[in-house]
C-alpha cells in the first residue's frame, strides 16, 4: 500500500446528477470540473527534508497575487494561480515545472479520495450538531430542544472536556474515501464520481488516488491468505 499519493488534482464541485449505466443501473454521481491544473513547484528531500509536488489552479491576475507567490512564481517560470496545493509523493520523478494535469490523469471504475470543505451550518444546538433527542412538549415540560444535564453538583464539581454541546458546525476539511470514478470527460475536463462529496456548488477539492483498500480488496486478500479478520474489542 502507497504510503503517499501518486495521481491527484485540484477541482471544482459542480453539482450533483445521475448517470445510467449500460446495464440500466441509475448511479448518483458528483461532477467536478477538474484541471487543468499547473505543476508550480517541487519539493525534494535533499533541499526540503520531504518529497511533494505543488500544482496550481485557477490562473490569476498578478496584482491579485501576493507577493511571495508572485516572486516564487516568476523564479519557477510558471503563471501566478489563485489556488496553490501541496500533494506528498513518494518521488518527484515524471514531474516537471510548467507540466500541466488533466482530467484524463483519473480513468473510469477508479478509486479516489475527494477532500473538501463541508458547508457552514453556523452555530448549532445539540440536535444539529450531535443529533440529540428533544424533550417531550407537553405536561408543562420546559426542556425541549435544551441540552440537559451537562456535570453533577458535589461530584466532580466541573463539566467534564469534550462534552458535546452547541458549537459552531460544519465548515471543516473532510475526507470521504474509496469513490468510484464512473465517467471521466477529458474534453471538457469533467470527472464524475460515485456519491457525494463535501462542500458546495463551486466548492473547491482535492482528488487524489485512494491511500487505503476498499473493504472488498481487505476481504479479498485475507480469504486469500486464509487468515479470519477479527474486530478489535475497542479496550
Amino acid at each position: 500500500m502507497p504510503l503517499h499519493v501518486k495521481k491527484f488534482l485540484l477541482a471544482r464541485k459542480k453539482g450533483m446528477t445521475q448517470i445510467f449505466r449500460e446495464d440500466g443501473t441509475v448511479v448518483p454521481v458528483t461532477v467536478l470540473e477538474a484541471g487543468p491544473c499547473t505543476v508550480t513547484g517541487l519539493r525534494t528531500r535533499d533541499r526540503d527534508g520531504y518529497e511533494a509536488v505543488q500544482i496550481g489552479f485557477l490562473p490569476a491576475r498578478a496584482k491579485h497575487v501576493r507577493k511571495p507567490q508572485r516572486v516564487a512564481a516568476e523564479k519557477a517560470g510558471v503563471p501566478a494561480f489563485r489556488v496553490l496545493r501541496e500533494f506528498r509523493t513518494d518521488s518527484t520523478e515524471g514531474f516537471e515545472l510548467g507540466q500541466e494535469l488533466k482530467a484524463d490523469l483519473f480513468e473510469a471504475n477508479e478509486r479516489v479520495d475527494v477532500i473538501g470543505t463541508s458547508k457552514g451550518r453556523g452555530f448549532a444546538g445539540t440536535i444539529k450538531a450531535h443529533g440529540f433527542r428533544r424533550g417531550p412538549e407537553t405536561h408543562g415540560s420546559m426542556n425541549v430542544r435544551q441540552p440537559g444535564s451537562i456535570g453533577c453538583s458535589a461530584y466532580p464539581g466541573r463539566v467534564f472536556k469534550g462534552t458535546r454541546m452547541a458549537k459552531h458546525f460544519g465548515a471543516a476539511r473532510r475526507t470521504v474515501k474509496n469513490l468510484t470514478v464512473e465517467q471521466v470527460d477529458a474534453e471538457r475536463g469533467l470527472i464524475l464520481v460515485r456519491g457525494g462529496v463535501p462542500g458546495p456548488p463551486e466548492g473547491l477539492v482535492l482528488i487524489q488516488n485512494a491511500k487505503t483498500p476498499p473493504r472488498e480488496r481487505v476481504r479479498q486478500e485475507v480469504q486469500r491468505r486464509g487468515g479470519v479478520k477479527t474486530k478489535k474489542s475497542g479496550r
